[in-house]
């Protein structure tokens, strides 16, 4: 929703979301537009119920009760299996929307939904760009706002370049935050320094509850060389393939030993690019499954970031 009295820019970037949202259509690991009211204020949304509302505190939520298990019958419990589908879904919804020109640009946990089902669905389109007529690139000329620094590839950070491929660099970061139950990307790291040692060739390490199999996929993503990452398709393969194979034994991601280890923490202040984006993204939506599982207004505006 974008409230009365709103500005003409806050507005301007809901209706490019409306249109965005129109041209997607309907997909399994998308979330649906049902509707919309931009004839008068307030501007509104209306997007589709998601029972377990954003991946990001789904995940967080599951470390705090501590109600994840390597396999297991009870159907609340989180188990590898499930964090590995997490990322199938992500992808064949990532594949979709290449399939239509779009470019999402702020893939991250806390942009995903999580259905009743434990499916994954990818909203928030606030920051996408159609890139059909553009020969699949989006050169940003000025930055409004804050930008997702801790997700974004080399060629974004440094030259304003947006690609399918450098969402799927973002994408190498969302399966990094599954796999440690939703734990903040570069955590000791300042906005500038993350901007300093990606281009200088610093990667994520693997978490050592993360066999090596499923880390091989997401550190392909993280090629400087955009062109030698994997697209979505790729990726649905490769991480469809993971999960055949591990239906009758276990799972890439231990988690019985995340939970020995204290190692993986989270800093919501790192959450969002800064308030102004939060604000925009969560007061133009209606849907009650998708919000019911924010975070909270502890969320701070980094300077470095707000200031590129």
């Amino acid at each position: 929703m974008v409230k009365e009295g709103a500005s003409s820019h806050e507005k301007e970037d809901l209706l490019r979301e409306l249109e965005i949202m129109q041209q997607l259509g309907s997909h399994a690991n998308v979330v649906t537009l049902l509707g919309c009211c931009t004839e008068k204020e307030p501007y509104l949304l209306i997007m589709e119920y998601v029972m377990y509302g954003k991946l990001l505190a789904f995940l967080r939520d599951h470390r705090t009760r501590q109600h994840y298990y390597n396999f297991s019958e009870d159907s609340d419990a989180l188990t590898s299996r499930d964090l590995t589908i997490f990322a199938y879904c992500v992808a064949r919804g990532m594949e979709y929307l290449g399939s239509k020109g779009i470019i999402h640009r702020d893939l991250a946990a806390r942009n995903v939904l999580v259905d009743h089902n434990k499916m994954c669905k990818i909203a928030d389109f606030g920051m996408s760009r159609s890139v059909r007529e553009t020969g699949d690139m989006y050169e940003q000329q000025q930055t409004k706002g804050a930008l997702p620094i801790r997700w974004m590839a080399p060629e974004s950070l440094h030259y304003r370049i947006f690609t399918h491929k450098s969402d799927v660099w973002s994408f190498g970061i969302l399966m990094w935050e599954i796999v440690t139950l939703g734990s903040t990307p570069y955590p000791t790291m300042g906005a500038r320094e993350v901007m300093r040692c990606v281009r200088d060739g610093y990667r994520l390490e693997r978490p050592g509850h993360c066999r090596i199999e499923l880390f091989r996929v997401i550190s392909r993503c993280w090629n400087a060389d955009p062109n030698k990452r994997p697209d979505f398709a790729a990726l649905r393969y490769e991480i469809g393939a993971l999960i055949e194979a591990s239906k009758d034994g276990g799972g890439y991601v231990d988690l019985e030993s995340f939970a020995e280890s204290n190692k993986y923490s989270y800093n919501r202040s790192e959450d969002q690019p800064s308030q102004h984006h939060r604000h925009h993204h969560n007061n133009h939506h209606h849907n009650p499954g998708s919000t019911s599982a924010t975070l909270g207004s502890d969320i701070a505006a980094d300077e470095e970031v707000m200031n590129m």
